[in-house]
């Protein structure tokens, strides 16, 4: 009998014990590991930020969910990673000894690389989890009693910047709505070398239509932005040209201030000899694999990418929901592979296909593969992503309760997105 632990239980974590639990037979263990006994579907966070989505709607506990599919939860954080002896450690409870790893932490978020940053104890908010969104909330509603100038943006080394235009766009269509947009200057201010960049080197026309749409929200930017430190209602800002040379200081008056951080692995994770990069990244071979380590495994935010170009400002690259998915099946089939007695053979497609809102509308873009050069290098915008970013979140929290796909929702968001052929 083999063990298989999973240390993260989120958006590739969830996915990987459901797959991994169906994949193998009934000899074989699957225990999920977690610091939090809860799932949290991070896109809907910016929702969160503004009232339009409460905690409830978007957590599930996943106790329950994981017992009804035979597969064990361990909700502790990990204080130690013995890759050597193949066992997580803990502070409260004996070691987990595992046959396989499975790493899907996600990241840790590096707000401390900025002076005054962050919501505990610094000066800006973040939507990379439920809780800071409801922390966005909780100000946002005295905030509405006495607006005034709100900044949104991505710190330096930030790799996961469409949260961040959609944070613009929805607060954007939020204070429209509750008529208070006229007394909110906003302001966007990006390490991105230029708007729509994305950490991807652009989306087909993400440039000039993202760039457009700022405009027509009467939105003004930053870019090449390196944030240097943050103070109360004030964030510091030198700008960069493109040849890295500093071509102005910024003083960004704020009242709110919504910064994407920059993310780094997570203390355990990084702490291993020879798993990661200097940032705490994973290094993996083709087959989600561990190089120095061939029982571990590892998907998602946590895994080391180079950037797809460098950049004035350093940026990382996105690692997109569907490339997390199928980074999660080559897990599953190359375990299942090697428990079979088989040589592991399958790889992720490491294909960019992203959603993101913009309150009333919204944009997607398809990139395949994420990596320039490009088969596909597509950008579009309209009502129908909004509607499909929707149906999406229905689709995967149904997705997460059940452990099934739910083939209505399913249908739906592959036809509004009109993107089934370039996906196989």
């Amino acid at each position: 009998m083999a063990h298989v632990v999973i240390l993260g239980a989120g958006l590739g974590g969830m996915p990987a014990a459901y797959e991994m639990r169906a994949a193998l037979g009934s000899e074989h263990r699957v225990t999920v590991v977690s610091a939090v006994d809860y799932f949290q579907f991070v896109p809907s966070n910016p929702w969160v930020a503004v009232g339009w989505r409460q905690r409830e709607e978007v957590i599930l506990q996943v106790a329950p969910l994981l017992a009804r599919k035979g597969i064990d939860f361990v909700p502790r954080p990990v204080t130690k990673i013995d890759a050597e002896g193949s066992r997580l450690e803990f502070a409260d409870r004996e070691p987990l000894a595992y046959d396989y790893l499975v790493i899907t932490t996600g990241p840790k978020l590096s707000f401390d690389e900025v002076p005054g940053a962050g919501p505990h104890g610094g000066h800006t908010h973040s939507v990379c989890t439920v809780d800071h969104a409801q922390r966005f909330w909780a100000e946002y509603q005295t905030f509405l009693q006495d607006p005034g100038p709100v900044v949104i943006g991505a710190m330096p080394m930030a790799s996961c910047f469409g949260p961040a235009y959609e944070m613009a766009f929805i607060l954007d269509a939020d204070l429209r709505k509750r008529k208070l947009r006229h007394k909110v200057p906003i302001t966007f201010v990006t390490s991105e070398p230029y708007i729509g960049h994305l950490g991807l080197g652009g989306v087909g026309d993400s440039k000039s239509m993202l760039e457009s749409e700022l405009r027509g929200h009467d939105m003004k930017w930053i870019t090449n932005a390196k944030t240097t430190r943050v103070e109360a209602g004030k964030l510091f800002v030198t700008q960069l040209d493109d040849l890295g040379q500093v071509f102005k200081e910024h003083e960004v008056p704020f009242k709110m201030a919504m910064m994407l951080p920059a993310f780094k692995g997570v203390d355990a994770v990084a702490a291993v000899a020879n798993l990661c990069n200097p940032r705490g990244f994973v290094l993996i071979d083709d087959y989600q694999r561990s190089k120095a380590y061939k029982n571990i495994f590892s998907a998602g935010v946590c895994v080391a990418i180079p950037p797809v170009e460098v950049t004035p400002v350093p940026t990382g690259a996105p690692k997109t929901g569907y490339m997390i998915e199928t980074m999660v099946s080559a897990i599953v089939h190359n375990i299942a592979d090697e428990l079979a007695g088989r040589t592991p053979c399958t790889k992720a497609t490491w294909n960019a296909i992203c959603l993101a809102d913009m309150g009333d509308t919204g944009a997607a873009f398809v990139a395949l593969p994420q990596i320039p050069p490009r088969n596909v290098n597509w950008f579009k915008k309209g009502k129908w992503v909004h509607l499909a970013k929707i149906a999406f979140e229905k689709y995967f929290m149904r997705k997460m309760k059940t452990g099934n796909s739910d083939p209505v929702y399913e249908k739906y968001v592959l036809k509004a997105l009109g993107i089934v052929r370039l996906a196989k």
